[in-house]
């Protein structure tokens, strides 16, 4: 062991006289940690922090805090600018008994806020007390977005199998030996089967989708043979709508950069929802808006349908948003549709906006950034 140990020191790397000088000399003139102001510290904090004394008094914020809470400044008294009940409490126990406290708590205005509170004293004399508010809001929403997407999920799954089971028990019973009624239930549990299987094929959709939220552009795609497909292969689609599809490409190229398959699942789902809810205009146009390849490209489908009332135009890219559930469900739509269009854009670097009047139809546009290379 000791041969070893010599081993290892005659081929360990030695440090130089002057490395040796330089580090000595770094070390006598780094300032005492003490020297460090509370002001610097609490400004190197990138969370809310407010210093109080024994009264409740702010005696410093730092800068994160004063943009938090513009009202916030020194001299205010804490229990006067938070009056929940939750914060009194915290305050009140942590002057009294000075210890360590945290709790959650909550800001409705002017934005909904989220906030893991903290407060514990400075020091060894307890006349100072910090408090740091750890912003929890973006957390909140994404366990809200979370559980709503399982409550949804379960609930457009529960009801097409409670058809499903109900028809059996049908089939089994009264029906049981009644051609034409078996033949009528045995139609509607086919459609809701296809309905779960779309639903459950667009949820894997989204999942891929969120695994990889970022594509890399190395494949270049002509939009216009591209559109001008995913139109024939609708056309069956329309004809049962009472839709004509009408295009205006042009004859230039439309390159973007992206993946095939991930675009036609884009016009798949926009040509789609025109077809399906915009059917009593009788007409589906598609055009594209070409100002110059440094501007990108921009591709609309407009119907000629009843179109969206506006307050419902921020929320259509919402999973299992329904301006109209029940026409959706008629629709066999699985309200993922522009969701799946939402996420395949962002990896494509593009956007979809929608504009929309009631009686005048609605109009989808997808923005393609310029294709470089």
């Amino acid at each position: 062991a000791a041969a070893a140990v010599l081993v290892v020191a005659a081929f360990a790397p030695r440090r130089s006289l002057r490395e040796r000088r330089a580090e000595r000399n770094a070390e006598a003139n780094r300032p005492p940690l003490g020297s460090i102001t509370a002001e610097a510290l609490a400004a190197a904090v990138s969370d809310p922090l407010v210093i109080f004394d024994r009264q409740g008094t702010v005696i410093h914020v730092n800068g994160a805090c004063a943009v938090a809470f513009p009202g916030l400044s020194v001299g205010t008294s804490l229990p006067l600018r938070f009056r929940a009940p939750e914060m009194q409490e915290m305050i009140a126990k942590a002057l009294a008994h000075g210890q360590p406290l945290s709790i959650d708590y909550s800001e409705k205005v002017p934005v909904e806020r989220f906030f893991r509170v903290s407060a514990s004293p400075v020091g060894d004399g307890g006349d100072w007390f910090v408090m740091i508010f750890k912003d929890q809001s973006e957390i909140r929403r994404i366990d809200r977005m979370r559980a709503d997407f399982i409550a949804n999920a379960s609930h457009e799954l529960r009801t097409p199998l409670a058809s499903v089971a109900g028809f059996i028990e049908t089939l089994r019973g009264p029906a049981k030996n009644d051609p034409a009624a078996r033949e009528q239930f045995l139609q509607i549990m086919q459609t809701q089967t296809v309905r779960m299987a779309r639903l459950i094929d667009d949820l894997l959709s989204l999942s891929r989708l969120e695994m990889k939220p970022y594509l890399d552009p190395a494949e270049r795609v002509d939009l216009r043979p591209l559109i001008e497909g995913v139109m024939d292969a609708l056309r069956p689609l329309a004809e049962e709508s009472g839709v004509r599809i009408e295009a205006d490409l042009g004859s230039d190229p439309l390159v973007v950069a992206g993946s095939r398959d991930e675009l036609i699942q884009v016009f798949e789902n926009l040509l789609e929802n025109a077809c399906k809810y915009g059917r009593s205009g009788g007409l589906v146009e598609v055009s594209v808006n070409r100002a110059g390849q440094e501007n990108g490209i921009d591709v609309s489908v407009l119907d000629h349908g009843p179109g969206i009332p506006e307050e419902h135009i921020p929320r259509l890219t919402e999973r299992f948003y329904r301006v109209d559930v029940e026409t959706s469900r008629g629709q066999k739509g699985t309200g993922l549709g522009l969701a799946i269009v939402k996420h395949i854009l962002t990896r494509h670097k593009a956007r979809l906006s929608v504009s929309s009047r009631p009686g005048e139809g609605a109009t989808f546009t997808v923005h393609f950034p310029p294709a470089v290379g």
